[in-house]
């Protein structure tokens, strides 16, 4: 082949490259095997090795970048890169738009689009002649700095437009290429168009899993990673975060033509080959756009990305333009801004709890905060390993996060406001409660009270035996609980099934009435099936799920008892730890006493046959399940997915398919999601089973 030959195949298959990268990376469509996308790749390499002085800068080689120098470059934007004024509620947004209708009548005619304000770093790139040549952050909004070769590193950044070739694929559920097509062919010689740049949630978790397991400090939201990414004077690294884009605006354009509204925009852009939201939506008037706007408040957390608020604009961008600026805010936008999220305060104390099974937990103390509307004093911590990973010391500025209703839990420290008074925190030796040396056990990150009499085990131990999901004793509250042990009228729980009208009487607050309901309620416990009295005891790792399971497995606690760990681990769900701790359970004497006075209490139900798992939709899925479901109990919604053949386990894990999730749920959420795992609701959940 000669060279004009093969210079002509070489752009072929630039073009081919940088259109399988679209497909991929922005359109999440390849229609080509990674393997096929290999050997183009590789036939490039082969030509630019032999022919080095024809690499141009749009060659997928390039997005490696180079070293830059010690400093960037300062680029001044040919136009200002303008923040928005924000508003906090419908009421703010409906002042916004009052105050433009005044200054032009136009604006009661006009229409509205609504995007997700994404919590990234705002960028601008600028194309001559189709071809990427430069690349800024916005700064100061007059002058940026020079990124150029780091951009080259986000793979959904096209290094030359348009990108398409041949016929038009179909674009995103909003956008109407139709109305754009004859734009793109009038291309202007001199573009900017402007983005943010982000991590995804999922990608910015895998990282810090990557660098948590490489004993590297982690960072604290997908924001500040994305920034520090683009910022690296090695783009090496820029390239190795997987950050991705999405355009919005066109800052300047020069020759050629370009839409007049910011509807057609999005779809211009997109027919150019830029990444635009598919979440976009276009109003006939102002209500309708902030209705809209309200509704993702509450589902924020659909969206891939962090978002802190969405963007409403006049689809007319010349009205727009022509109704100028307050400051540096363009009056023809303005930014709807969600509840935060993620807030700073001081941890004023690291606090730890002692739960039923011994385990102790840290719990923040923090100085109070405002976070997504809800007033926070105190955050989780997880464990003692968090901490030090993390290095989180008691007086430490703090990142906090609260998402939807999970848990609020501290994310990490703010190090540079450090004030030198902060010291390392060191994990108790001893029980806060009872005094007694904790135990820990290789391979897990929890540390234990192992008294058995610990006042606060016992405590927990009843509150849990008493509970809905266990033996569901009505009235019988942790105040009461807390009653009960104070005056010494209950040791352990089957103390419970020996307790007299007379003793109840003798307790603050408690008459006739309240003290028959009781004692009805308690002694109707007894004929709770196994399943509900293995879960009430506690043992450690053994939820309703598995207790459900080991009951049909094992139809008595004699014969549960007498299994061997081995045994055990033939259930489903039950793994080697679980069997050791239902078999350590088992062997202490305190629990023995404790079966013998309930078996005498008449407390030793037997358990069902096991029964053949049943087939349908769910088959070979395993679920758990978070939350309040409006359509079912605890117990309704498992019968339900085993019902149509599905397993419901009791913790997240690897092998989880999906996580039903109703209201009030707890940090499974987040597991989850740091997992991978499905999340759906209970719709979801009910059309899986329809299939």
């Amino acid at each position: 082949m000669n060279d004009k030959s093969l210079h002509a195949r070489l752009e072929t298959l630039y073009q081919q490259v940088n259109f399988h990268n679209y497909r991929y990376h922005v359109l999440d469509d390849p229609v080509v095997s990674d393997a096929e996308y290999d050997r183009l790749m590789a036939e490039i390499r082969q030509i630019e090795s032999e022919h080095p002085d024809w690499v141009t800068p749009d060659s997928p080689t390039q997005r490696i970048g180079v070293a830059l120098s010690e400093k960037f470059e300062k680029v001044r934007h040919p136009r200002p890169i303008l923040s928005l004024a924000n508003a906090f509620g419908a009421e703010d947004a409906r002042a916004w738009y009052e105050r433009i209708r005044k200054l032009d009548d136009r604006v009661e005619r006009a229409k509205f689009v609504v995007e997700p304000k994404i919590d990234g770093l705002s960028v601008v790139l600028h194309y001559r002649n189709g071809l990427f040549v430069q690349g800024a952050t916005r700064g100061d909004g007059e002058i940026g700095e020079d990124v150029t070769n780091n951009l080259r590193t986000v793979k959904v950044i096209p290094l030359r437009i348009p990108v398409r070739q041949g016929r038009e694929p179909q674009g995103s559920k909003q956008a109407p290429l139709d109305k754009t097509s004859d734009l793109v062919g009038k291309l202007p010689s001199y573009l900017v168009v402007r983005g943010e740049v982000f991590i995804p949630e999922k990608e910015f978790e895998r990282l810090n899993q990557k660098l948590e397991e490489a004993g590297e400090r982690t960072y604290l939201n997908p924001r500040n990673t994305a920034a520090g990414s683009l910022r690296q004077l090695d783009p090496s690294i820029t390239a190795a975060r997987l950050l991705t884009m999405l355009c919005y605006q066109i800052v300047y354009a020069e020759g050629g033509e370009v839409p007049s509204t910011q509807w057609e925009l999005l779809a211009y852009l997109q027919a150019l080959g830029f990444p635009v939201t598919n979440d976009a939506k276009r109003f006939e008037d102002i209500d309708s756009a902030i209705a809209f706007t309200e509704t993702w408040a509450t589902r924020r957390d659909e969206l891939p990305y962090e978002a802190d608020g969405m963007v409403i604009k006049i689809d007319d961008l010349r009205l727009a333009d022509e109704l100028g600026f307050v400051g540096k805010d363009p009056r023809g936008a303005v930014a709807f801004k969600f509840p935060a999220r993620e807030v700073t305060t001081r941890l004023l104390a690291i606090e730890v709890e002692v739960g039923r099974t011994g385990v102790l937990t840290p719990k923040a103390v923090l100085e109070p905060v405002e976070i997504n509307g809800v007033v926070v004093k105190n955050a989780t911590l997880h464990n003692f390993d968090y901490i030090a990973e993390k290095d989180i010391r008691p007086g430490d500025r703090v990142l906090v996060k609260r998402a939807g209703e999970v848990i609020p839990y501290v994310i990490g420290p703010v190090v540079d406001v450090r004030t030198g008074e902060e010291k390392p925190y060191t994990p108790p030796s001893t029980c806060p409660n009872c005094g007694q040396k904790v135990e820990h056990f290789e391979g897990e990150v929890a540390w234990y009270c192992v008294n058995a009499a610990c006042p606060a085990q016992l405590v927990r131990n009843v509150e849990h035996f008493v509970s809905k999901g266990a033996m569901d004793i009505n009235g019988l509250g942790i105040k009461i609980v807390e009653q009960l042990i104070a005056s010494d009228l209950i040791k352990d729980v089957a103390d419970l099934y020996r307790l007299r009208r007379e003793d109840l009487l003798s307790l603050e607050g408690f008459a006739d009435k309240k003290a028959d309901n009781l004692i009805s309620a308690i002694s109707a416990s007894r004929s709770q099936p196994l399943a509900r009295l293995i879960a009430a005891l506690g043992m450690r790792g053994v939820g309703e799920v598995s207790a459900s399971d080991l009951s049909r497995a094992f139809p008595s606690l004699d014969l549960l008892e007498r299994a061997s760990a081995d045994e055990l681990q033939t259930v489903e769900g039950i793994g080697p730890n679980i069997a050791e701790a239902i078999v350590d359970w088992f062997s202490r004497e305190r629990n023995q006493k404790v079966l013998e006075k309930l078996k005498a209490a008449g407390v030793w139900p037997s358990g069902p046959a096991a029964a053949k798992p049943a087939q349908g939709p769910l088959t070979g899925s395993t679920f758990v399940v978070t939350g309040t479901l409006a359509g079912f109990s605890r117990e309704a919604v498992k019968a339900y997915i085993e019902s149509h053949g599905g397993k419901v386990m009791d913790s997240v894990s690897k092998n989880t398919s999906y996580l039903v999730v109703g209201e009030a749920p707890s940090s499974k959420v987040e597991k989850a999601s740091s997992l991978g795992v499905k999340i759906i609701d209970e719709k979801d959940l009910r059309s899986l089973c329809a299939e």
